[in-house]
C-alpha cells in the first residue's frame, strides 16, 4: 500500500522553535531591543521567514522600512546555528522509515528557505527519507498558495494517493486549496484549537503515523 506524502517540516517533523527564537532574539540583539519570549515567537512562526521577521518589527515597535535589512540579519543567524537546539518529535525516524519499507514517495514541503531545511534534515539524519524539498524560497510562492505544495508533488514520481502532513492552520488551508487529504499533527504550532482547524485525520504521536496513512489509502481508494 503506497502513497505519496508531503510533509510540513517545522512543528511536524521537527521541533525547530529553540533555534527559530534564538535567531531572532540576536537580530533583536543588534538592534539594541529587548528579546521575546518563546511562547511569543511561538505565534509568528508558519508563514515563513519573512512574515517572522514583519510580526517582530510590529510587536517591537520597529521601523518596518528596515524589513529587509533585518530579515537577512535573522537569517545570518539561523544559518550560523539551525540545529543547535532542534530536534526531531519522538517517532518521527521510525515513521519514515516505516513509511518508505510500505513503498511511499516523500517529500517536504515547507515555508522554510530551503537551504536551512536542507541542512537541518542533513544534521539530524532525516534527509535519507525525502525525494525532493521545497522551501519558501524555491518558487516565488509560499504556502498557502498550493502551488508549492503542487510543484512538490510534480517533481517526484507519484505512487498512490496524494497525501498532505502538516501541523498548523497554514498547512490545513494549503491542503485545502489544492484539495489534498491532510493529515494533522495536533502537536506542533498550531494557534487555534484542534476542531476549528479543516483535516481528514489527526494524530497526536508520530509512531500512529504509518497506520494513520494506511487507514487514509484505503478511504481514498473505497471513494475512487
Amino acid at each position: 500500500m503506497t502513497a505519496t506524502i508531503m510533509f510540513d517540516l517545522d512543528g511536524t517533523l521537527i521541533d525547530s522553535l529553540p533555534d527559530i527564537a534564538a535567531a531572532a532574539n540576536r537580530m533583536l540583539q543588534d538592534v539594541d531591543t529587548a528579546p521575546l519570549s518563546q511562547d511569543t515567537i511561538k505565534q509568528f512562526v508558519g508563514k515563513g521567514l519573512p512574515n517572522l521577521v514583519a510580526r517582530v518589527i510590529e510587536h517591537c515597535d520597529l521601523p518596518m522600512e528596515r524589513h529587509a535589512e533585518l530579515s537577512q540579519l535573522t537569517l545570518t543567524h539561523y544559518n550560523a546555528a539551525s540545529s543547535d537546539k532542534t530536534v526531531p518529535y519522538p517517532g518521527v525516524q521510525q515513521a519514515l522509515t516505516q513509511l518508505r519499507e510500505m513503498g511511499c514517495v516523500l517529500g517536504i514541503c515547507t515555508n522554510k528557505p530551503e537551504g536551512p531545511a536542507r541542512h537541518v534534515l542533513e544534521a539530524l539524519d532525516l534527509a535519507h527519507h525525502f525525494d525532493t524539498v521545497f522551501g519558501g524560497d524555491t518558487l516565488a510562492v509560499r504556502k498557502p498558495d498550493p502551488q508549492l505544495l503542487f510543484a512538490s508533488f510534480d517533481s517526484v514520481t507519484s505512487a498512490g494517493p496524494r497525501l498532505f502532513v502538516g501541523d498548523s492552520e497554514v498547512d490545513a488551508e494549503t491542503a485545502d486549496r489544492a484539495k489534498v487529504p491532510f493529515l494533522l499533527f495536533s502537536e506542533g504550532y498550531r494557534k487555534t484549537p484542534l476542531a476549528e482547524i479543516p483535516h481528514t485525520h489527526s494524530y497526536s504521536d508520530t509512531h500512529e503515523l504509518p497506520a494513520l496513512v494506511r487507514t487514509a489509502v484505503q478511504q481514498l481508494t473505497k471513494q475512487a
